[in-house]
């Protein structure tokens, strides 16, 4: 794929470290889209507790959230890969603007109850299954390879600092201030973020989706067909990624992760009020743990990689959630948890800068979206599920129940997936990637 960028922008063609200014737009729409969801983030569930106490019910807002990703993220990942990404990139914004608008417009009149709530998370998660399978996909258009890793630690490390640092606590205290403040920033924060996507330079299509537009109208008019052609295009996503013996691992232990992670995340707020004791800006406040670690890994993680390799660090990742599972669940204190937290947090973005920059090297760019969005289909479709395991066995058992669960499976898919997943193994992906690279003439 090839933008059409001919101006003084600099993109993929930057000489050394520098990133160029089309990635520096993207970075600045990604560091404020996520200080207003992380804000969103922690007034969502506060605002859900105030209207009920039923675990399953709390846990039932975060499976609207994440069943888009089992629900269309194959459909989107097709999508991305016919349509601009930027422009998916921008418009999904706006749209999001104007769902977390109308919810705080609800909020603020005291309409807003657990259906509508229900629906606001619904669509706001579908959004999301076209805007991240873009984004993956267009960065690789934005950068060199070689700077993939460099490029999405730098986008991990403000979407932590934003996302997890900065923005639980502010949407704990302005929820406590005002109930609908945090969603009119979040929808102020979602403008911002499509005014930028949408100024940066460039056509971003796969060179079949160019044809596709090349040729005109007449060629994509056929409903039927073109139907017939996004099934085929997600089968050909979904083929690829199940022959691929490393990711395919790799998208299933992240299936499992979500699912036993996400069963107690689906119930933290409740452990956080009802087990540690915590208020609105407490909850908020002990967010930010999981940002300490992960602020820490966004700086020294190439380092840690490099010296470790990618296999040893992804194990060790799992390992880390597993106990971090387990103590959290064993633990009252609200100290402990978040020191927890930081190491879970140090965890996450270890695992995700090696696994994202994997993916964007060694798939090509072609079916980029489709063999992303497959992937996170199996890992993040396992979201809502683990949501709905995570209510339920809090409701049956107590809060402290999907802790311990999730960190005992934890502690197996590390055991299951350390053979397959090693340095050896990730060495040669790369390697075969490499391969069928064109020369340049």
């Amino acid at each position: 794929m090839q933008p059409d960028d001919r101006s003084g922008g600099s993109g993929a063609g930057v000489a050394g470290s520098r990133l160029g200014g089309r990635y520096q737009r993207l970075w600045t729409a990604s560091t404020i889209s996520n200080l207003g969801d992380g804000v969103a983030v922690t007034a969502l569930p506060l605002l859900a507790t105030t209207l009920t106490r039923d675990p399953f019910l709390v846990a039932l807002l975060h499976f609207a959230q994440f069943a888009p990703w089992l629900l269309f993220s194959l459909v989107s990942g097709a999508l991305v890969d016919r349509w601009d990404r930027r422009h998916v990139m921008w418009r999904v914004d706006l749209f999001r603007a104007g769902v977390v608008g109308a919810l705080a417009l609800l909020v603020a009149t005291d309409r807003a109850g657990l259906p509508l709530l229900f629906v606001a998370a619904f669509l706001l998660g579908t959004a999301e299954t076209l805007f991240d399978n873009a984004s993956q996909a267009i960065l690789p258009s934005l950068v060199e390879r070689r700077d993939l890793a460099k490029a999405n630690g730098r986008l991990f490390g403000a979407q932590i600092v934003t996302n997890q640092f900065a923005g639980p606590p502010l949407g704990g205290f302005l929820f406590a201030a005002l109930a609908a403040a945090p969603f009119l920033f979040d929808a102020g924060s979602f403008v911002a973020a499509a005014v930028l996507v949408a100024l940066i330079p460039g056509m971003y299509r796969t060179e079949r989706a160019q044809a596709v537009v090349d040729a005109g109208p007449d060629r994509s008019a056929d409903g039927p067909s073109t139907i017939r052609q996004i099934c085929s295009d997600i089968a050909e996503g979904l083929r690829w990624l199940w022959q691929h013996r490393l990711l395919r691992t790799l998208a299933l232990a992240l299936g499992a992760t979500n699912l036993l992670y996400e069963a107690a995340m689906a119930v933290m707020v409740l452990f956080a009020q009802d087990v540690l004791g915590l208020g609105e800006t407490g909850y908020g406040l002990l967010l930010t743990s999981f940002a300490v670690g992960s602020v820490i890994a966004s700086m020294v993680s190439e380092r840690l990689i490099d010296r470790y390799g990618p296999g040893g660090a992804l194990t060790a990742a799992l390992v880390v959630f597993g106990l971090g599972q387990i103590a959290t669940g064993l633990s009252s204190s609200p100290w402990v948890v978040g020191a927890i937290g930081v190491a879970v947090g140090f965890a996450t973005i270890v695992w995700n800068v090696i696994t994202v920059s994997l993916r964007q090297a060694i798939i090509p760019d072609e079916i980029l979206g489709r063999v992303n969005s497959t992937y996170r289909f199996i890992g993040w479709g396992a979201i809502p599920l683990g949501a709905l395991a995570g209510g339920l066995l809090a409701d049956q058992f107590g809060l402290r129940a999907p802790f311990l669960v999730g960190g005992v499976g934890l502690l197996l898919a590390a055991l299951l997936m350390a053979p397959i997943v090693s340095n050896g193994s990730i060495a040669e992906a790369e390697r075969e990637a490499a391969d069928r690279l064109p020369v340049a003439g």
